[in-house]
């Protein structure tokens, strides 16, 4: 048993750094420092939206971008930690 949950804690280890890499890809995209049509670029940001657009949607149907600020990773991340929480205290 302790080994399956250990298999979910780094999976969402992993997910949160996606998670991080797709929003600092998005700063870097809207303020210009990444150009947008490299190959390499847009291959990176599709995978990176495909994999962590599905767990950020229904968060963003709920709450609002605040001046076109998303705070959707954010609440996700937060909602990642206390899952993992959770599961620490399921090995105690």
């Amino acid at each position: 048993m302790h080994a399956v949950i250990d298999v979910i804690l780094l999976v969402i280890r992993i997910y949160i750094w996606l998670l991080i890499a797709q929003a600092i890809l998005s700063w870097l995209l809207a303020s210009g420092v990444v150009n947008r049509y490299n190959r390499g670029v847009a291959v990176i940001g599709d995978f990176l939206y495909r994999i962590t657009e599905p767990a950020l949607r229904p968060i963003r149907r709920v709450i609002p971008a605040f001046g076109g600020i998303d705070i959707s990773p954010v609440i996700l991340i937060l909602l990642l930690y206390f899952l993992r929480d959770l599961l620490y205290e399921a090995l105690v």
